[in-house]
């Protein structure tokens, strides 16, 4: 019969509609996009929760040496941000803490000093002696300037630090120091983080534990 109806000139039936695949539904989509967007706003949400609690905790202990992270300075003058690391550190260091001090940072655009070098004459003014002291001078940034800490104190055997920050950045500081090879523990220093700064932070943290904070750094610059 299907002979006879094509010689005829009677049209054949059309095929069945294809069925479109589940994942290409509209529906579909949305679910998946609700679900993806549902687990990147739980992530930053736990992101934020941990830089929180990085603003609450003192982990200073027993270490080989007291890593001050560099912050603005004027004409060689820390800034108040700056010093309440260095007398962090320095409370740090003269309880014994750790043998050796390293200041980080090196000259902004304009600068006639580095940031190093203000933490260095501050501490050198209160007494602690000059072999004590390690300056780093090339660092432009956080990462670049614990990645050459890291790269100067593995030559003197030194892997063991307690990091001083500002109490919003010991989160991010933490885990750049454990993927520049540092075995790090975080003393904050200074005021309660404003909740500016604590966003700021989770978006930072947020970011370089997927990219990796070296790519961050070359990203953000």
């Amino acid at each position: 019969m299907t002979a006879v109806a094509e010689v005829a000139g009677e049209p054949a039936a059309p095929p069945p509609p294809r069925a479109v695949p589940r994942w290409r539904r509209p529906r579909f989509l949305l679910r998946l996009l609700a679900v993806l967007a549902g687990v990147v706003v739980l992530y930053v949400a736990i992101t934020f929760v941990q830089v929180w609690q990085g603003t609450t905790m003192d982990h200073a202990r027993p270490a080989a040496a007291i890593v001050v992270l560099g912050a603005a300075q004027y004409n060689g003058r820390p800034s108040p941000a700056l010093r309440d690391r260095l007398d962090h550190a320095l409370a740090l260091w003269q309880q014994g803490v750790a043998p050796t001090v390293v200041v980080t940072g090196g000259r902004q655009p304009g600068d006639r000093f580095t940031e190093a070098t203000a933490g260095y004459d501050y501490l050198r003014r209160r007494g602690v002696p000059d072999k004590v002291i390690r300056k780093e001078v090339q660092g432009h940034s956080t990462y670049e300037s614990l990645a050459a800490t890291a790269r100067f104190l593995k030559h003197e055997g030194i892997r063991d630090v307690v990091l001083v920050t500002s109490a919003s950045h010991a989160e991010r500081v933490a885990a750049i120091a454990r993927e520049v090879g540092l075995v790090a523990h975080v003393s904050p220093a200074g005021h309660q983080a404003s909740l500016r700064s604590l966003v700021r932070e989770t978006f930072a943290v947020s970011l370089g534990r997927v990219l990796g904070f070296r790519r961050l750094d070359h990203l953000t610059r």
